[in-house]
């Protein structure tokens, strides 16, 4: 029996294209197992489940094989179980075609550890892009993240205190901003013999 596997990084995500991938190859929708997480992470029930579901002679299929390991060494030790217990991985759309249950085809198994190693080299190299990306906007004084949201009376509190020579830990007891915040939003206090404490 074939059993399918899809999975998406986010909620936001769509699963319609692995899923109809999964379908075109004939596999009953009640054999086909989903998660809505990232394959960084090990939490991932529907990949459990699938696991537990195949049995000797059955294949787990999934559009591409990144959808199935974290890491090379992850995917690689995952399959390796499987085939002991006669259980084969087929991918639908990988541009080297895996199918290991064909153990003794050479190229089947350059395939599948070139894909693996491939996958985690596009992860690798997306969080170095976005490391830059930050970086670059940090130096440009662009913040990155997610937007702060922060009262904008609390803020015109502050500034008002601030202009009349409050020190930021006044500042912060009477607006309960939290100094990271301040530091954030109020211009920076002249320098002076006065007010090197604030």
């Amino acid at each position: 029996m074939d059993i399918g596997y899809a999975r998406v990084s986010t909620a936001k995500q769509d699963l319609a294209r692995q899923l109809d991938a999964l379908a075109a190859a004939g596999i009953n929708n009640a054999h086909i197992f989903v998660d809505k997480k990232s394959g960084a992470t090990t939490d991932r029930p529907g990949l459990q489940d699938a696991l537990r579901h195949a049995r000797a002679g059955d294949v787990i299929v999934v559009h591409t094989l990144d959808r199935l390991g974290r890491t090379v060494r992850d995917t690689l030790n995952m399959v390796h179980e499987l085939r002991e217990r006669g259980v084969g991985v087929r991918t639908l759309a990988d541009p080297l075609a895996v199918d290991t249950t064909e153990p003794d085809s050479p190229m089947a198994q350059l395939a599948f550890v070139m894909l693996a190693l491939f996958g985690q080299m596009e992860r690798t190299y997306a969080a170095e892009r976005a490391s830059h990306a930050r970086a670059v906007a940090t130096a440009s004084g662009r913040r990155t993240g997610r937007p702060s949201v922060v009262d904008p009376g609390k803020l015109e509190h502050a500034a008002l205190l601030r202009a009349n020579g409050s020190s930021i830990r006044e500042i912060t007891t009477k607006t309960g901003l939290k100094r990271t915040t301040l530091y954030r939003h109020l211009p920076p206090r002249p320098s002076g013999p006065d007010n090197t404490h604030s």
